[in-house]
């Protein structure tokens, strides 16, 4: 195994000594992250079903969630749904085991509705959505791969990326949604929180797109207030976690003279036709960024068992963080499988340490690479357990 292992120490320059970073994250309530954590919630209610009924996760894939964006008629101090947002559910699952049948379709709408229900405070379920689940049998070829015995077999030839440690803007992205969708307790702010951030040479700036809730503002001027305190609270925030005061900005498309506000009915704006998909929007590690070395592939709702489009994008982020905690600048990770062989023998682990070179770093990164692909399937605990973020 450890022969796979590459450390290199490449000399190229590091995200903080770059003039320009850009970092943005999508929050819990825009339409691609609703499809990424709908996904992931029903992956990881089927892996909960099969482990309780047969001891093991069963073939699953549901990572095919998409979403139509529905229509809403928001007004201040009130609103309607017009038209429902449509979800459909699809991908592939084991949904009988001879005669014995397992409710894979139920279980997949009621996970749906549990997720909108807890992670979209202003809706009403039944009139906030409209749920179609299409979920398949898994293919024969693939099913048998994941019925062996012992380490699983890789389902595909791909590979992972992971990098550490987060830089400043990248922090503060990050933290900034989640506090605006967890501890900023403000009821007229919606789930659907986009946070982009920028740092040219020292100079940090946000630009965030908060949705509105309508039946909390009476008119123009609470809008106003609502948007000036989300804005008084976050650049206190954000001074605290960066050290530093920075320039940020709310909703700028509004215009007031028009009468043009970010108001939605529900505080997603996916009542106003935008539609969404799993994995279009946030990477594994919760961040899109350009700046930095990344997958394209969705990692939300692929099974935890043998999906390598899933562990290793999980496992690179580990592994990256782990050897970041060594006092490295920055590290870049990226591991590639082979479709058939065991997950824990990737053709290659490459490990990049942008820092000078140190044979004691190299040595810690090659032993924190081996103990992951070791215990490898501590991914997959973790998945099913919810204790790892995928989006």
């Amino acid at each position: 195994m450890g022969s796979n292992i590459v450390v290199g120490f490449p000399g190229i320059q590091g995200i903080e000594q770059q003039r320009v970073e850009i970092v943005e994250r999508k929050g819990l309530g825009h339409p691609d992250s609703l499809c990424d954590g709908i996904a992931e919630s029903i992956s990881r209610a089927l892996s909960e079903e099969y482990l309780n009924r047969y001891g093991r996760i069963l073939h699953h894939n549901t990572d095919q969630v998409e979403l139509v964006g529905g229509a809403a008629d928001p007004i201040f101090g009130g609103g309607e749904m017009i038209k429902p947002v449509y979800f459909l559910l699809s991908g592939r699952a084991t949904n009988r085991i001879g005669e014995e049948r397992i409710p894979v379709s139920e279980i997949a709408i009621k996970t749906t509705k549990e997720y909108l229900d807890k992670n979209l405070k202003h809706i009403d379920i039944e009139e906030f959505a409209e749920i179609d689940e299409r979920i398949g049998e898994g293919s024969a070829d693939l099913k048998h791969v994941f019925d062996e015995e012992g380490m699983p077999k890789s389902n595909d030839t791909s590979f992972g990326v992971g990098f550490a440690p987060f830089s400043l803007v990248e922090k503060t992205v990050l933290e900034t949604e989640r506090y605006m969708n967890s501890k900023l307790k403000i009821k007229a702010l919606g789930e659907d929180v986009k946070v982009m951030g920028v740092r040219n040479q020292d100079k940090i700036s946000l630009t965030i797109a908060a949705a509105i809730v309508s039946k909390h503002v009476q008119d123009i001027d609470d809008y106003v207030n609502v948007i000036d305190e989300v804005h008084e609270k976050l650049s206190s925030f954000t001074s605290r976690l960066a050290g530093r005061d920075m320039e940020i900005n709310i909703n700028t498309a509004d215009d007031y003279d028009k009468g043009s506000f970010y108001l939605t009915y529900t505080g997603t704006s996916a009542e106003q036709g935008d539609d969404g998909s799993v994995g279009r929007g946030n990477r594994a590690n919760g961040l899109i960024t350009p700046y930095r070395p990344s997958s394209m592939e969705a990692t939300s709702g692929k099974n935890p068992v043998n999906h390598v489009g899933k562990i290793y994008n999980l496992l690179s982020n580990e592994i990256a963080a782990d050897i970041a905690r060594e006092g490295v600048k920055e590290v870049h990770v990226r591991i590639m499988s082979q479709i058939g062989k065991p997950i824990n023998e990737p053709v290659i682990a490459s490990v990049n340490i942008i820092d000078d070179h140190d044979r004691k770093l190299e040595k810690e990164a090659y032993r924190i690479t081996e103990w992951w692909l070791e215990n490898i399937t501590k991914i997959t605990d973790l998945c099913v357990k919810g204790q790892i973020t995928t989006f």
